[in-house]
C-alpha cells in the first residue's frame, strides 16, 4: 500500500481544512516547495497535491505552487481541485504532474472522465468525496445523491487509473479513517483504491493495509502534527 502525504493548497499556502471549511484552515507552511522536498527527502514514493482554491473557483488558482513543488522533486504527483476541461488535464500533464484527479466532472461530466482516460492511460484518476455515502462536489460545497458506490461502478470501465475516496466527515477530523466503507468501495469494484479522510495514526495505516484490497492511503494533517511520523509510517507499509 503506498501512502501518499497530502500537500493542500490555499492562497499558495499549505493548509489543512476541518471537513473540507475553507474558514476553518490551518496554515502549516508558507512554501510548498520546501514541504515537497521534505516529504521526498523522508522517503514518500508519491505527493498528493489539492488546489483547494480551484475546486471552489473550477479553475487552477494556485499553479504557481504546484509549478514550484514539481521543480523541487523528482517523485511522481498527483493533482486535483478545479480540473474540469481537456485543455486544463493536458497542460497539467504536459507540465509533468504524473496523474490528475477529477472531482467534480466525474458527477457532472463522465464523457471528459472518458475521454481523457483514453487519452492519458494510466494518468487519470477519479475522486469521490462522499458524506453519509453521497457524493458532494465543487469543493465539497453542493451534495448529490449519487452514492459513492454507484460513481465508482461508473468508470470501472474506463480506464482510470484508481479512485480516491474521501469521507468528508472524517478529513482533517484526526479521528480515524472510515475503513469499512472505503473497503467495502474497494470490493465492489476492479479499479484500485486510495482512502484519504481521517488518517492519523500509524494503526490507522496499517487497518487500512490489513484489509488487503486497498492500494493507498492520503494523510495530511497527521503528518504536520507529528501525530504520524513519516519515515515510520513508509517502513511499516513496506
Amino acid at each position: 500500500m503506498i501512502l501518499y502525504p497530502a500537500i493542500d493548497l490555499k492562497d499558495g499556502a499549505c493548509v489543512r481544512l476541518l471537513r473540507g471549511d475553507m474558514a476553518a484552515a490551518t496554515v502549516f507552511g508558507t512554501d510548498p516547495a520546501a514541504q515537497a522536498r521534505a516529504f521526498q527527502d523522508a522517503g514518500a514514493e508519491w505527493l498528493h497535491l489539492v488546489d483547494l482554491n480551484g475546486a471552489f473557483a473550477g479553475q487552477p488558482v494556485n499553479g504557481a505552487a504546484v509549478e514550484a513543488i514539481l521543480d523541487a522533486v523528482t517523485v511522481p504527483v498527483q493533482l486535483g481541485g478545479g480540473i474540469r476541461d481537456m485543455a486544463t488535464i493536458d497542460g497539467w500533464l504536459a507540465r509533468g504532474i504524473a496523474r490528475v484527479i477529477l472531482g467534480t466532472v466525474a458527477v457532472e461530466n463522465p464523457a471528459l472522465v472518458e475521454e481523457a482516460a483514453r487519452a492519458h492511460p494510466g494518468r487519470i484518476a477519479v475522486g469521490i468525496d462522499a458524506r453519509g455515502g453521497r457524493v458532494a462536489t465543487r469543493g465539497w460545497a453542493e451534495d448529490t445523491e449519487v452514492t459513492a458506490t454507484d460513481l465508482a461502478r461508473r468508470y470501472e470501465d474506463a480506464g482510470v487509473a484508481a479512485i480516491i475516496y474521501t469521507d468528508i466527515d472524517r478529513d482533517g477530523a484526526m479521528g480515524g479513517p472510515n475503513t469499512a466503507a472505503t473497503e467495502a468501495l474497494a470490493r465492489a469494484v476492479a479499479v484500485p483504491v486510495i482512502a484519504s479522510g481521517g488518517v492519523s495514526s500509524l494503526a490507522d495505516l496499517v487497518a487500512l493495509r490489513d484489509t488487503g484490497v486497498i492500494a493507498g492511503a492520503i494523510s495530511g494533517r497527521a503528518l504536520y502534527d507529528g501525530a504520524l511520523d513519516l519515515g515510520d509510517a513508509l517502513a511499516a507499509l513496506r
